[in-house]
Formats: structure tokens, sequence, C-alpha cells
């Protein structure tokens, strides 16, 4: 079919589609293009600055919004006029064949993925003919018909006529051009069938265009004009909507091989589309002609006027945060930066975050940095809370161009606190002070202070420092004994505030309280500045933000942790899929005493529309919008946006792909009758209601505030997946879970453990007894027989020597056995092997056992990875060595070939695990410092220690110690125990649980399996 509407007759825009089964799936293909490009430039959280092209050429691809369909649309540029008032194109729909003429302003870049389609709409011309017209010499009296550039007027509306009138059309194409196909066009009207090709040369419209059509004029009997009748004239112009249906489907590529091809015409009344030129079009054509007319200054005039009145006087709107998904409350206004370029922050940090490769603003950056630069009181909520950089250069950029200045010269100490939740993190942020290059002015120094006897007694500050970096356990020290060093502390912040009180609640009361008091009573031109950054919301932050932050600016750029700022009512409710309808009516008030407006949101059209079915018979204000209506948009939001009176329920059902085109903000309910299958998307749909969140930066509404917003959840039984992680949400609010849905959750959380035959046993239950976060975790939390029994002691005393350090209190060595000497000939042998020879591995596999030389010693290594490029000459292998319990990287070439006498043995390597002691502070690691320390003490050396349990591969040990022999007689005596000697440092504390634990993770273990612990431990 080819659905065609004309221009002139060497302009005929058309649609080709081969085949009527064909048509249907095209049909489709850009039916879908549609509604997805609609989606997609609706959607209000787009950044328009990306949108919009930076510059604009003749014939340049883009996107442009028809008003007539009500869609975005593809379109190619065809010309650009400006002038001191306005700037606007006329563009060519490529899929609709229409012109229009719209402000720059108003065009969008075309993204890739709506550009693979092929343009719908193609140009064509009918073949061999050229356009006459009349010209008239008035001294002469004389007229006649002279070759033309252009289609005469009539001709065009003759060829509409005929189109009209016709009952029946055949086309054959012709030669394919460049930007256009020729085709003869053949109409049957009443009873005759006529070939418009030859009538229009027949009526005198048109002439045969010959080789030489340009040189020469026309021949006697072709400048003579002929009399026709005005009744081909006078019928009614109106679009002529065509379809061209092609009796035999041509191959792609079988045009320029064809000379010919037939097709046929079915002629259609069609008057939704219009032709003719709009408005802006004719202002535009006529201010080209008047372009064209130098000489006449009153036309020029004229069209400029009218250009004024067409065009119109549209501003683009403020960027407005919640347009992008983020929520700004602050007491001052707040300017956000759009770039890099213009970020508040000095040129030798912008300078340090190009060679971090920090080169775009987040959203949160751009609004919370110009807030921090001007040393506001900050919270800030985002994805990104764990990086430093996304709150250090403007923090650093205050303090270098203001604080540093108004410090009170008669105090000591540090003007800026920077609180990390642990040692790990306190160690990036000073490595990245270090690099900024601030050192030399506000010197820097880490802290990390142990709970060793005048250990934070004896530390001294510099004088110099002015910026300290520590944790709240560490600074809580230091004010126990050094609270003066601290009275001129101007900056405090707070990096993972969420992790701060949870870990330290204690110590952040007592250094909040410090620092308000040295708010309240020293007297500076300095303000002073409290920063919290968090990935997560926490009731913490409402009582910090209400004793400690006056006037502060708040930035939460992760929605969902805005609904819980925002304090929403969660109510949940378990249905059947099979009632879900039902229960959601009953969840919903109609007939409130307030105004309300509710957001339903489905997973699909269809269950949008069996929703608003149920809703529509309760509700008289109740509306629809899924992605087959994306026509209705404009129309469902300004009924959504209407003052409503109290008593008023508003409803709109839509999907979650319409709902963010809709930009809706002022919701009082959402309800997810779809269930949200992300917390990415359960988040932006509680953001719907982002109006009616509380704002904790204006004093008011931090005693009372009327909290209308709601959220209700249906679950059924098709959402059990997602059951553990909607519960992960919910358990962090108020709400009153159902008990089925809970014992429902530990039943999937059971299951999921269960399928973690192939993981490992957690590290940290079998340091410390317990996982830091058992919900992220992949390993096994539970304890398997077949898994994790044991051929290793489980009791006794025992002889080990640790080789390899892993941490402070794990270790891979060799237990020791008098009547077993089996490694130390084989090691002997090794020795006198190695000594005469040293042959290369010729073939490196995975999993074989292999010889490496490490000093003077050579060990069995095990293959675990080869890289997948190895045929190159010099490569790295990861390999494990299995009598000493350490994994490396070594060179390809230093692999030894190992003997097949060397392979029987097994693997010496055991895991040995000294009980009952853990790190300070809640730190989840042990300190470097700590491993290095208990590492030149006890590797290499044979130990003696009292084997408690066994799992797998594990020995753990309590108490573990060195025994020394006095020379000279036969007594033993204990040099050091692991744990005493762990505990000396500081920096770590006794677990007593840490066994209890273990013994109880075995007893919860299968059936049979406690048999198998008790077994195992005696």
């Amino acid at each position: 079919l080819i659905k065609i509407s004309i221009e002139n007759p060497s302009c005929l825009w058309g649609r080709v589609v081969w085949g009527s089964g064909a048509d249907t799936k095209t049909t489709d293909h850009y039916n879908n293009m549609l509604s997805q490009m609609n989606l997609f430039y609706h959607d209000v959280t787009q950044d328009l600055r990306k949108l919009k092209p930076t510059s604009l050429e003749e014939g340049q691809v883009c996107v442009v919004y028809w008003a007539a369909i009500k869609s975005w649309c593809r379109a190619v540029v065809e010309s650009i006029y400006m002038d001191s008032i306005s700037s606007q194109a006329c563009c060519r729909l490529v899929d609709h064949g229409e012109r229009l003429v719209i402000s720059l302003d108003q065009i969008r870049l075309a993204v890739p993925n709506f550009l693979q389609l092929p343009f719908w709409v193609r140009k064509f011309h009918l073949a061999g003919i050229k356009p006459t017209t009349l010209q008239v010499s008035v001294f002469e009296e004389k007229a006649e018909l002279i070759r033309s550039s252009q289609w005469d007027s009539s001709a065009t509306l003759y060829l509409h006529n005929l189109l009209q009138a016709s009952t029946q059309t055949e086309a054959v194409l012709l030669e394919s051009e460049s930007d256009s196909t020729s085709l003869e066009l053949y109409l049957t009207v009443g009873n005759i069938k006529i070939c418009v090709n030859e009538d229009l040369v027949a009526k005198k419209f048109a002439y045969y265009s010959r080789d030489s059509a340009d040189s020469g004029g026309l021949d006697e009997w072709e400048r003579l004009p002929v009399m026709l009748s005005s009744s081909i004239l006078t019928q009614t112009v109106s679009t002529a909507s065509n379809k061209l249906t092609t009796q035999s489907q041509p191959r792609p590529g079988k045009y320029r091989n064809r000379t010919a091809h037939r097709c046929s015409f079915e002629v259609k009344n069609s008057s939704s589309v219009t032709t003719l030129p709009s408005f802006q079009v004719f202002v535009l054509l006529c201010y080209v002609q008047a372009l064209n007319s130098p000489d006449d200054v009153f036309t020029r005039f004229t069209v400029l006027f009218v250009l004024v009145l067409s065009s119109g006087f549209s501003q683009v709107p403020p960027s407005d945060p919640s347009s992008s998904g983020i929520l700004v409350h602050s007491a001052f206004p707040v300017e956000p930066c759009s770039s890099m370029a213009d970020a508040p922050i000095t040129d030798a940090l912008r300078l340090v975050l190009g060679r971090k490769q920090y080169s775009t603003l987040s959203t949160a950056d751009r609004y919370s940095w110009p807030a921090v630069a001007r040393g506001c009181n900050t919270v800030i909520v985002s994805h990104n809370a764990d990086q430093p950089l996304s709150y250090l250069p403007p923090l650093l950029t205050h303090i270098l161009l203001n604080s540093i200045f108004a410090s009170v010269t008669s105090s000591s100490g540090p003007i800026a606190v920077l609180l990390c939740p642990g040692w790990e993190k306190v160690q990036e942020v000073f490595d990245l002070l270090e690099e900024s290059n601030v050192a030399r002015s506000l010197h820097p120094v880490s802290v990390l202070l142990g709970i060793g006897k005048d250990e934070a007694k004896a530390f001294k500050i510099p004088k110099n420092c002015l910026l300290l970096v520590t944790t709240p356990f560490s600074l809580g020290r230091l004010l126990s004994c050094h609270s003066f060093l601290f009275l001129r502390l101007y900056h405090l912040v707070l990096d993972e505030a969420d992790q701060l009180f949870t870990l330290a609640p204690d110590q952040m009361v007592s250094i909040l309280q410090h620092f308000r008091k040295v708010t309240s009573s020293e007297i500076s031109s300095c303000p002073q500045q409290l920063v919290a950054i968090a990935k997560r919301w926490t009731s913490h932050m409402e009582g910090l933000l209400a004793n400690h932050m006056p006037y502060p600016c708040i930035v939460i750029a992760v929605p969902q942790e805005a609904a819980f700022y925002g304090n929403i009512q969660q109510i949940t409710l378990m249905t059947l899929e099979s009632s879900k309808i039902s229960v959601l009516l009953g969840a919903l008030d109609f007939n409130p005493d307030v105004a309300q407006k509710t957001l339903i949101v489905a997973n699909s059209a269809q269950e949008v529309e069996d929703v608003f079915k149920a809703v529509s018979n309760k509700s008289a204000f109740c509306l629809k919008i899924h992605e087959g209506l994306t026509h209705q948009f404009d129309f469902a939001i300004q009924q959504w946006r209407k003052d409503i009176g109290p008593g008023t329920h508003v409803i709109l059902v839509t999907t979650n792909g319409c709902m963010k085109c809709l930009g809706i903000r002022d919701a009082t309910c959402v309800v997810h009758c779809g269930f949200p299958t992300s917390p990415k998307l359960f988040g932006n749909r509680l953001f719907c209601m982002a109006e009616n969140f509380r704002n904790l930066s204006e004093q008011g509404q931090r005693e009372s505030c009327p909290y209308v917003a709601r959220s209700v959840l249906l679950i059924s039984e098709r959402n059990t997946r997602h059951i553990v992680g909607i519960l992960r949400y919910l358990g962090r609010t108020n709400a009153l879970l159902p008990p089925e849905l809970l014992s429902f959750a530990q039943g999937i959380h059971v299951a999921r453990e269960d399928q973690k035959t192939n993981r490992p046993l957690c590290s940290y239950v079998k340091s410390f007894g317990v996982c830091r976060d058992s919900s992220l975790c992949p390993d096994r939390h539970r304890f398997i027989s077949q898994l994790d029994q044991s051929d290793l002691p489980a009791s006794g005393v025992i002889e080990v020597v640790p080789l390899y350090i892993k941490t402070a209190s794990v270790f891979y060595g060799r237990i020791v056995k008098k009547e077993d000497s089996r490694f130390d000939i084989m090691s002997s042998e090794m020795t006198s092997y190695y000594a005469d020879k040293k042959p290369l591995a010729k073939e490196l596999l995975e999993g074989g056992l292999y010889a490496v030389q490490e000093d003077n010693v050579f060990h069995r290594v095990k293959i675990i990875s080869v890289p997948d490029g190895h045929n190159c000459l010099f490569f790295s292998i990861c390999v494990w060595y299995i009598d000493v319990g350490k994994e490396e990287e070594v060179k390809s070439y230093q692999v030894l070939h190992l003997p097949e006498q060397f392979h029987s043995l097994p693997g010496q390597a055991v895991e040995i695990i000294v009980c009952r002691v853990k790190p300070v502070d809640a730190e989840n690691n042990w300190h470097p410092k700590v491993t290095r320390a208990i590492s030149q003490k006890i590797r290499g050396l044979q130990h003696r220690g009292r084997a408690v349990l066994s799992l797998g591969n594990t020995v753990f040990v309590d108490p573990m110690v060195r025994v020394t022999q006095v020379p000279g007689v036969k007594t033993l005596i204990n040099e050091y125990s692991i744990q005493s000697e762990i505990l000396n440092t500081g920096m770590g504390i006794s677990n007593p649980e840490h066994l209890d634990l273990l013994r109880a993770l075995c007893q919860e273990g299968p059936s049979g399996s406690c048999k198998e612990a008790e077994h195992t431990s005696r």
C-alpha cells in the first residue's frame, strides 16, 4: 500500500508497503516506535540540555512535537530563518509527509534508538513531464504557454480533484533517483481510464521533457493555450489520502533492475490531515519571498510583524529539581551549577577532579555543591555518598577561601573534622586530601586511636593541623583528654552519616554536644557548618536537623530515601491475584473529607483498562493513561492539575512508563496495583507525592505537619520472588507488616541459603561468629554436614606453623605431627631435584600442579586461572600455594614442571582461626598495622594451640601460644599468646560469644547435622 499526499505533480509523498500481511507488521513497528518516542520525549525527568541540539543545520534529522496528532515525530530540517525576535525552522515530518514550522527551542535531538527504522514516507514524482505556465504580454495583447520551474497551483488543484473523482487508481513505478522515485499514474474516472501524466500534457499543464529540456522553448503547438471548463477546478480542495496496492511483492533492491512496476491505487476521502500550508508555513514562504524583494520594504515589515504575532514569546521554565527525581528543601534559595565549569570550586581542585576522571556532576552535586561552598548546613543523600569527591571539593573551597582567614588566632587546634565510619574510609579520604594539594595550607592529619592505656592522652595533634580525619570512636577518646584543642571547630563533616549513627550512637551524641557547645560559645566571624552525607535516610538525621542544623539545605537524590524523609504512611495488603481489584477498591476512600489525588500504577495497558473500568463505576473523577493513549497525555495532566475542593477525589490509573511522562508530584496517595520490581521503580512511584512530603528545612513543619501522603502496596502470590527485596525496604518503615508476609519471607531466606551449596562458609562468620551483612553477602551462612565435615582435629593440643598471615586472627599454615614426616622428606627431595635442573612447564593448564621457586624454597602450586591471551611470550597466571595457603600472581616463566612423584602428597595448608578476638570500634576488618605486627611476630614459627572446633579445611584454636624450652632444662614456658598480642595493640577486643555462635550455627544445620557437629567437635 502507498499512502500519498500531494504538494505538486513533482512532489508526491507516500508510504510503500509490500503486501497486505507485511503492512500490518510494518505499521506495528512504526506505531511501537512512535509510542516509545512519546514516552521518551514526554519524560519530565530527562535533562533537556542534553536533548536540545547545540547547533542545527539543513538536512539534519531531529524530533519535533506535532500538535495536530499530539505526538513527537521524526523530522528533517529543510530551512532555518532567524531574526532579532525569534528563530524558527521549517521541518519535513519524514514519517507523515507533512511540513511544520517550529521554534528552535522546541526541537530535540534524535536518539539513535529511534533512527533504526527507515523513513516511512518517500518522495515520488510524475515521470517524463515538466510544468508550464501562461505568459501574458499586455503590450502585444498576446498569451502563450512557456516552460516553468514551478508547477502552477491550478495543475496541483486539478491533480487533487482527479484523485478525488477516481474510482480506481493504478501506478507504474519507474526508476528511483537520489531523493525521489518516478511513476506513471493511471486513474479510472467513471468508466474511462486516463494516464495522468498524459492528461496534464493534454490540458497544457505540462509538456513532455526531452534530453535537452533545459534549452530552447516549446514547440509552436505547445505554446498555444487551451480553453478549459472552469468546472475542473471548482471541486472542494482536500487531502487525497490515497492508497496504492501493489499487485506483486518485489524483493528489496529490485527497483534498479526493473524499469517499471505496476501498482493500483485505492482512493480514500480523508480530511483528517490538511496538506495546505499552515499559517506559519504561509508566513515563512512570505518571509522568504520578501527577502527576495529587497525593494518592497512594506512587505518585509508586514511579514516581520506577522512573524512576531505568530511566534509568541515562549520561555523555558527554570530548572525544577523534582523533575529530575531529586528533592531539595532549603531555607535559602539554591541556584544549581550546570557543569563542572561553573561549579563553585577552585581551579586547583578542578584539575584534581580531572585527574581523577570526575568530570561530570551528578544531580546531587549540582544542588549540594553551591550550598556546601556557601557554608550552609547541608544534608546530602545520594547513591555516590560513599565517594569523598562528592562533597570534598566545595568544602575545601569554602575552607580555603573563607574559614582559614577567619579563624581565631588565639585558639589552636583544627578548624575542620571529617568523621568516617572506619579506618579504611579514613585512609581513603586522607589520601585524597594529600593528592588535592591542600596539605600546604590545611596540613591534614589522620587519627586512629585504639583502646590502649593512655594512648589518647599521649597523642599530640600538630600545631599547624587545621583538618583532622578520624572516626567517631577516636574523636571521642581525643575529646575526653584534649577537648580544649577543639575550641575553634568550624566545620564538622559526617561521611556516611547513616553508618556513623548506627555504629557509634553514644560517641556521636557526645561529639555533637561538644560541637553545639563550641558553636554557642565561640565568637567569630566564621559561622559553624555541619555537613552530613549518607546513602540512606535514618531517624537519627531528623534529630540532627532539629537540634544541630539551623536553616539547613536538604538534598536527597534517591527517590525512595526521599519517601522516608517525607514520612509517608505505608500500608501493605496481602491478596490473591484474582481478588486484587476488589482489595484495591476497599483501600480507596471515595468520599474523603479533604481533597485527594490518588495515582494507581499498573504494570500493563490491559491492567490499566481493568482497574479503570472497576474504579470508574465508583468514582466520577477517574482518568486513565497507558502506552496506547499517548496522544491524551496533555488532556490527562490538564485534568489532574485542576484545583479541587474538599470532598473531591481525583483518581488516575497509569503504567510505569507513562508515569514518568506525566511529571506528577502532588499526589496524596499512590496505590501499587502492579508490583514494583525494583527499589528504583518503587521510589519513582513514591516521588509522585513529593509536594506532600514534610519539609524539615522549615521550622514550622518540624513541630507539626499534616502527613497526608500514603502508599498502598498490594502483594499477591505472583510477587514471591520480590518479597525479600521489598521487605528490606518496608522493614525500615514503622508500618505493621502482615505476619504471613514475614513468615513467607523467612521461608524464602532459608530456601536461598539452601541453594548456596556451591559457596564457601562466610569468612566473617568463621572469624567473628556473625556476618557483617547477611542480606547482601553471597557466601553461605548455614552449616551443611556434607560440605563442612572435617578430618582435622577438633579437640586437643596441636602444633601449627603459620606460613601466610591473612589477617590478625586468620592464618594459613601446616599442622606439625611428630609421627608424620612425609612433607619434610618431600621438601628435601624437591630441593635436590631442582638443584641440578629447573625444567620449565611446557603446557600450563588450569587445575594442574606445578612448582615455583621463592627465594631458596620450592613450593607446589596449583594453577587457578590462565589468561585468554596466554600465547604471548610473557604473561601472568594466578596460582594457589597448596602447602602455604596463599594465592598470588606469578610470571609464566617462573612456573616449573613438577614430576609425578611429588603429586601424591595432599596439600598441607590449613586455615587456622584464633577465637575470641575481634576488631575494636565495630570495624569489619583488622587494621593493617595489627596484621603486620602479628605477621612479623609469628610467621614461620611453630606454635601450640588447643583445637576447639573444625569445619572443612579450617581448625579453630583457643588459645594459641608460642612455647619455648628453657635452655639446659626440660621446662617449657609460654612466651606469648596471640590473643593477648592482638589485644595489646589496642585495636582488638575480646569476643566471648565467638565459639557459642559457631556451635549454634552447627546445631541449626539440616536434619542430622547436629550429630555431625557434635562428632566433629569431639
